[in-house]
């Protein structure tokens, strides 16, 4: 099953991405004469985001606009392949991120370092947003869609980029990775790759977030969430708990010259403290699941840097 219905006129598509169901989902909102998609995932799962659109009774040439909570390459990299094909649909995205849509050599080049030669199995081409296809979004604005209406804030903290969406009418905020990763049946997890995570704003875009009082939150890893201060206070607690296991790994070393050599270890110690952790209190598949489409690793990088940022 690709798609999962909220109601007559929005819906899930799930990518499968490398294989796993509930691992990325891309937000189908129907409007006008056509659609918006809320995170189209990475460009290997494109034929996916085709057999799901299929399902809802769509084809990709319906798209008209593509709202990214961020542009992290799980979330965006499908966008430009997709205005090559469709060059009415227009890409929503904050400031900071925008440029990278348009020139993403940087981004690339980055994400090379610590992919290396996955790059492509992953993620797939990550084909340049025309700018004239660009618009910016930030806290405050409004999104007109035909007769649907989503306000926009300003959410970082799992990265600078990152912004939610919040359509009123329906009571629905599309949250992207501000409300960590959630695989039913499974509890909420924290993901806290470098080069942004910062914990303090983070916990300040979930109580933004809240602001909304929204019925349901949907992070794009995986589905709604009825009760999204019950998840929120979950993430919370999570989230501190992650940063106090890396903060400990870092015990001892000198802020001003932090011996480095040793981060590989300490990013597997840190791995395999969270999979120890994940199969003591949640299904078998879901862990797999978790650890198989995000891995744990990544994570310890993040609030390494965070916490080395806040010692220098």
């Amino acid at each position: 099953m690709k798609i999962h219905t909220l109601d007559a006129r929005t819906s899930i598509v799930d990518l499968h991405f490398q294989g796993y169901s509930l691992a990325i989902g891309t937000g189908v909102l129907e409007y006008g004469d056509g659609i918006a998609l809320v995170d189209p995932g990475p460009t290997t799962c494109l034929a996916a985001l085709r057999a799901g659109l299929g399902e809802a009774g769509f084809d990709l040439a319906d798209v008209r606009a593509i709202l990214l909570s961020h542009i992290h390459l799980d979330h965006a990299t499908a966008s430009g392949t997709i205005v090559r094909e469709v060059p009415e649909a227009r890409v929503y995205v904050h400031p900071v991120g925008a440029i990278h849509m348009i020139r993403p050599e940087r981004l690339l080049a980055s994400a090379g370092r610590i992919y290396g030669d996955r790059m492509e199995t992953l993620w797939g081409e990550f084909l340049p947003v025309p700018a004239e296809s660009v618009t910016e979004v930030d806290e405050g604005d409004t999104l007109r869609l035909g007769d649907r209406t989503l306000r926009v804030a300003y959410t970082p903290g799992h990265a600078k980029h990152h912004v939610a969406y919040f359509e009123e009418d329906r009571g629905t905020a599309w949250v992207g990775d501000v409300a960590g990763i959630r695989i039913p049946p499974g509890g909420v997890i924290p993901v806290t790759p470098v080069p942004d995570i910062d914990v303090e704003a983070w916990n300040a875009s979930m109580e933004r977030v809240m602001e909304w009082s929204p019925d349901r939150v949907i992070p794009t890893h995986f589905g709604t969430v009825e009760g999204p201060g019950a998840h929120f206070a979950e993430l919370r607690d999570e989230l501190a708990r992650w940063a106090r296991q890396v903060r400990a790994s870092l015990a001892g070393e000198d802020p001003a010259n932090p011996d480095t050599t040793a981060d590989p270890g300490r990013a597997r110690e840190f791995a395999a403290w969270v999979e120890t952790d994940l199969r003591s209190r949640m299904p078998a598949e879901t862990v797999d699941t978790y650890l198989n489409a995000f891995g744990a690793s990544d994570s310890w990088w993040g609030l390494a840097r965070y916490w080395r940022k806040r010692s220098s």
